[in-house]
């Protein structure tokens, strides 16, 4: 029973990591369908080799430094409990790599490559797994203390905070170190729209991401005794009211549409293991919204040229999120309870501290040493020749 119980647990937290691993695709169409036609090679291929590099950094450092275990052992030590740490390894690198995942979608169409790759090492092999010790394997004490302060720990069952909040907000001064790409402003105010290049391509890479998250939410628990159908049916309500929200809220616009559940989902992570279907359902609605009027302040108002508004979706959406367990997980709502409002603000906002030191340094490093953009003239022929020499549909057939 005991070896049956150890390869059920592999199975699922395996299938839950192929399923997050799929949702790195859904990342790649998503930016791909909302940059422009030049950048969409590009987009491909950071996703891609982001994941790559991510699993270099986090096999090698940060997987240790957030939960004190390294794989420099045999593989039959490895191969205990039918390799189980081997394959949460893998479902917990998923989580990682959708860091710079989301960053990708801020700095998009202007960013240099090999900059960004080690940028993508330094932020998944240090600082975001500095802050996941302390939040999912008590680090520091953190933890502890807020249990003594508070009686109860900071909840976050599925990454709100964890993944989402420290992926936007490790984006945003990535953002406003690289500028806005050039023509999308001008000095007279005006504000050059620059349309997704493929609304197909973006609804795709929604469905993806949408789809993957039943795994990325359910799969948290990583083993099956702890599985939860109501994660499931939460995740559900707040994609539903995410959507709906945003639907209204952006007046039918198919990019708002189709960002509305990934807003919503990205708010149920916390707290989708102890809030009532109908808080969920609520919390989704209010991160739609949220997307809505943030994105278009980020945008119009504030001149803030994150492509695809993941520090509006990640980063805002997925710091409500980390709150909202502690308001819609109650008992008083109709939540499971165990939890308090306190210790889920305290630690959002040392979530955000750390990922805008961390990313600061990181990035403005880069900057001061190499440089983080294309030149003007690479930026007006696109990422796809600049970089990679081709583009998504080359119309020049060659010579011979």
């Amino acid at each position: 029973m005991e070896v049956l119980k150890s390869g059920s647990d592999v199975l699922f937290i395996l299938l839950g990591g192929i399923m997050v691993l799929a949702m790195h695709s859904g990342f790649a169409f998503l930016e791909l369908g909302t940059v422009r036609k030049k950048s969409q090679v590009n987009a491909l291929v950071k996703i891609l080799t982001d994941f790559s590099v991510s699993t270099i950094a986090y096999f090698f450092i940060g997987y240790s430094i957030a939960y004190g275990i390294d794989f420099f052992h045999g593989a039959d030590t490895l191969l205990q409990k039918n390799g189980y740490e081997l394959t949460k390894f893998f479902f917990l690198l998923t989580f990682a790599a959708a860091i710079p995942a989301i960053v990708s979608g801020g700095i998009a169409e202007r960013a240099k490559f090999n900059p960004q790759l080690a940028a993508t090492f330094m932020i998944v092999a240090f600082i975001y797994p500095f802050f996941e010790g302390i939040a999912w394997n008590h680090a520091f004490g953190v933890q502890a203390w807020l249990k003594a302060t508070y009686g109860a720990e900071f909840h976050d069952f599925a990454g709100s905070v964890v993944v989402h909040a420290m992926g936007g907000w490790i984006a945003l001064p990535a953002v406003l170190l690289l500028g806005a790409r050039h023509g999308r402003y001008n000095q007279q105010g005006g504000i050059s729209a620059h349309p997704p290049s493929s609304i197909p391509f973006l609804a795709l890479g929604a469905w993806i991401l949408t789809v993957g998250w039943f795994g990325f939410n359910v799969m948290s628990a990583q083993t099956i005794e702890n599985i939860s159908g109501l994660v499931a049916i939460n995740s559900l309500m707040a994609m539903v009211g995410g959507t709906l929200v945003a639907l209204v809220a952006g007046k039918n616009d198919p990019g708002f549409v189709h960002n509305g559940p990934l807003a919503g989902l990205v708010a149920v992570c916390a707290g989708s293991d102890i809030m009532h279907p109908m808080g969920a359902l609520v919390v989704g609605g209010i991160a739609g919204g949220m997307f809505v009027v943030m994105f278009t302040l980020t945008q119009n108002r504030w001149k803030i040229d994150d492509v695809l508004g993941v520090w509006p979706l990640h980063g805002l959406c997925g710091a409500w999120g980390g709150i909202a367990a502690g308001i819609f997980g109650s008992q008083a709502l109709g939540g499971v309870g165990g939890i308090a409002f306190m210790p889920q603000l305290i630690m959002t906002a040392l979530a955000i501290v750390i990922a805008l030191v961390g990313s600061y340094i990181v990035y403005g490093v880069l900057k001061a040493a190499i440089g983080l953009r294309l030149d003007q003239e690479q930026e007006y022929n696109g990422a796809d020749l600049s970089i990679h020499n081709i583009t998504s549909t080359p119309e020049r057939e060659s010579n011979w």
